[in-house]
């Protein structure tokens, strides 16, 4: 077995010779990864916020996930992990590259990424990983469901791999698929969720004496809000309430602001949710059962947040907090602390050189994201780290669209929009977590303002995001003290 697999490596990755790693030298490596999950659904973020920003929708509303937790409470929570567009294309490609949207080429969704991206799964099968992807991809284009791209981007195994759709009911039958998005007759053998769970357990069992990276990623909690029994039941009971960002005043608000007053059937997405967990569960019960656990790297993340009413409002796209901070979950036991919470700002554009680092293997793959594992293992003074993000609204097919740019500095929100007559907004977090004060115009932060703003214009020469190069956004740079 170990010859075959020296063989293997050395043909995918001639240019890197005498490729032999020991099992215990190298861990598997296993992302679990949801599509537009609020990060206030989860027990272990809810922790560690106050009673009212941790149950929004109502006193006692909240949804259990003991599995994520578990992962939490012997991993490390990052509490400040942000996209790079609150859109599911843009964003999963920084996620798999390493690279801001404009650089892959997928500045809005359905668009194919850019053929010359590397991806982290593509530096670990060259260095002796099996690599397998499972479920949706949402990189190839407007294919849909688009099931094994030929264009697979490092991951070997794609079998089960569909760019995109939210379909909740799959049936295979000798290589095709059965699917709809209707809720008729769901079950444990034909629900999406399970169905993507059952082919990651074969795959940990196919590759459990190899080095492997599986990507498991659910289409849900995204809607149709439709979820298979018994989970569509489990919280009809509650009675949700809009949340209170809802009736913000909406005077003066820019336009990426807007309120549509709407909130799906939160019962059928605290479902959707559990049902998710569940699935955790199982995973990790087969790495255990596999004694594969402890030699595992585990990241729990989503590629964006819902709204779920917040500020009157359903769905992402925005740069508010439950739109564009996503949940991020790192369980290694081997290398990180059990129970650790990292506060720094950290952007989805770090995941790839970081995930890199912690597998320990070493690439001449250029990137602009930063490795922040040192975050992870418990440095968490900032000293050597920066503290920003950079987040960016979609652009059309056709050129940029009028809309935002976001830059965090540590509570620090500050967002930009190319459209006239939208007003620049600040947020502080600190004391401000519903994001309802402008302090732009509040001279007590006009250093600070300053201070963004520089950041934001570096950032937009050097990784060349044409929308600095607006005219309302240049006159904000030529009032920079």
């Amino acid at each position: 077995m170990l010859l075959i697999n020296k063989i293997r490596v050395l043909s995918v990755c001639s240019i890197i010779p005498n490729l032999v790693y020991s099992k215990v030298e190298t861990p598997n490596v296993l992302i679990i990864y949801t599509d537009e999950h609020s990060f206030r659904t989860l027990g272990c973020y809810r922790d560690n916020l106050p009673k009212e920003q941790a149950e929004i929708w109502g006193d006692g509303v909240v949804v259990e996930t003991p599995n994520i937790d578990f992962l939490a409470d012997n991993g490390v929570l990052c509490n400040r992990f942000y996209t790079t567009t609150p859109v599911s294309s843009p964003s999963r490609s920084s996620f798999m590259t390493g690279m801001y949207p404009q650089q892959t080429g997928v500045v809005t969704n359905d668009l194919p990424m850019r053929n010359t991206m590397v991806t982290f799964a593509e530096d670990l099968l060259r260095n002796g990983y099996h690599t397998g992807y499972i479920g949706k991809w949402h990189l190839d284009g407007p294919d849909k469901p688009g099931w094994e791209p030929k264009r697979k981007f490092g991951f070997e195994d794609n079998k089960y791999m569909m760019n995109r759709g939210h379909y909740k009911r799959i049936v295979e039958n000798n290589g095709t698929f059965e699917i709809t998005y209707k809720g008729d007759g769901l079950n444990k053998d034909n629900f999406m969720s399970d169905f993507l769970t059952d082919k990651a357990v074969k795959y940990i069992r196919k590759h459990k004496s190899d080095r492997f990276c599986c990507v498991v990623s659910y289409p849900d909690p995204h809607g149709p809000n439709i979820v298979r029994p018994p989970y569509d039941k489990l919280y009809s009971n509650f009675k949700f309430k809009m949340p209170a960002t809802a009736f913000k005043d909406k005077s003066n608000l820019p336009s990426w602001a807007y309120s549509n007053s709407k909130m799906e059937d939160m019962s059928q997405y605290f479902g959707m949710v559990k049902c998710i967990d569940d699935q955790v569960g199982i995973l990790v019960n087969e790495l255990k059962n596999q004694n594969l656990l402890d030699n595992t790297i585990i990241v729990f993340t989503s590629d964006h947040g819902d709204l779920c009413g917040e500020h009157g409002r359903t769905d992402k796209s925005v740069p508010l907090e439950a739109s564009a901070k996503v949940p991020f979950i790192v369980y290694y036991p081997k290398k990180l602390e059990g129970g650790k919470i990292v506060d720094k700002v950290i952007s989805v554009v770090d995941f790839a050189p970081t995930i890199l680092s912690l597998a320990s293997v070493t690439t001449n793959t250029e990137r602009v994201g930063k490795d922040f594992s040192s975050l992870l293992y418990g440095n968490n003074s900032g000293t050597e780290w920066k503290n920003i993000a950079f987040m960016r609204g979609t652009d059309s097919r056709t050129g940029p669209a009028k809309n935002w740019i976001s830059v965090i500095y540590g509570d620090l929100k500050l967002t930009v929009s190319n459209k006239d007559g939208d007003l620049p907004w600040l947020t502080d977090l600190s004391k401000d977590p519903n994001e309802l004060i402008n302090e732009f115009n509040n001279p007590i932060y006009r250093d600070k303002v300053n201070y963004l703003l520089k950041e934001l214009k570096s950032y937009g020469e050097r990784e060349h995001d044409l929308r600095i190069q607006s005219e309302n956004i240049q006159k904000l740079f030529y009032d920079i003290k």
